[in-house]
């Protein structure tokens, strides 16, 4: 747990596009909030040990050049190195949103950190189109800390990706989907088939359940007046992961009230 207030990192540079309104996400939601150019991170890896999370935003990192989140990924592995590992290890939080669930699947860090090969990937949507619009999810039961108490909750958030479909390794697509869901690292699904996604899945977590990847965009729903279909609630239903996350490091308990019944 965290003495005072959780500090997050916030990385951006290199084509990343939504790092100021991920930033006030967590300061809406009782954090502290550090942007920080990727360049700058990886000339002083030592700089992740100074906070208690990490965040890698949505936009188009490299222009998606070499896949979506290719050259992001291999840039932080090779640059940041023993530091992330670390980080990883000591098991603090870490979302990656859009672009930044792209790079935590080409880390190697989703679904299984210490998998030798990669078992996922994020593959163009079925409709071969970019989609920018709004999707319903429901929580289902889940293992991760930055959805401690909204399993059976229905929710809504903007998404916009090109490739955001989420796939298995062939031949093992019934496995890995069963175990997922078996092990809780399903976190979000969507309510209708939007991309393709294997199982309608729209986010997964680490056997940690301290690193979160998903496709929508929960920076983009903090306040209510964000949404297009007016709606009488305090805050946008993005917020309440951010908040989770700042009650788990205080080591305060969370609970919430079902959103979107």
């Amino acid at each position: 747990m965290t003495h005072g207030t959780p500090k997050f990192l916030i990385i951006c540079g290199d084509g990343i596009n939504c790092e100021r309104e991920t930033a006030a996400a967590f300061l809406t939601a009782g954090g502290a909030a550090q942007i920080i150019h990727v360049n700058d991170l990886t000339a002083a890896p030592e700089i992740l040990s100074t906070c208690d999370g990490l965040a890698i935003p949505g936009g188009f990192s490299f222009g998606d050049e070499l896949g979506s989140g290719q050259i992001m990924a291999l840039k932080l592995r090779y640059k940041l190195g023993d530091a992330l590992q670390g980080f990883v290890a000591a098991k603090k939080p870490i979302i990656g949103i859009c672009n930044g669930f792209q790079v935590l699947v080409k880390l190697g860090l989703l679904p299984y950190p210490d998998d030798a090969v990669r078992v996922a990937a994020l593959a163009p949507n079925t409709s071969g189109r970019f989609i920018d619009r709004w999707v319903n999810m429901t929580v289902p039961k889940n293992i991760c800390h930055w959805l401690h108490g909204m399993e059976g909750h229905n929710i809504r958030l903007p998404m916009r990706h090109g490739e955001g479909r989420v796939t298995f390794k062939a031949g093992m697509e019934d496995t890995l989907l069963q175990n997922l869901r078996a092990d809780g690292q399903i976190t979000f699904t969507y309510t209708e088939d939007v991309n393709g996604s294997t199982g309608r899945i729209a986010a997964l977590t680490d056997p940690s359940g301290m690193i979160l990847g998903m496709m929508p965009h929960p920076e983009a729903f903090i306040s209510p007046n964000t949404d297009c279909i007016p709606n009488h609630q305090t805050q946008g239903d993005g917020l309440i992961i951010f908040e989770n996350i700042i009650r788990y490091l205080k080591g305060q308990e969370t609970s919430h009230a079902k959103r979107r019944a």
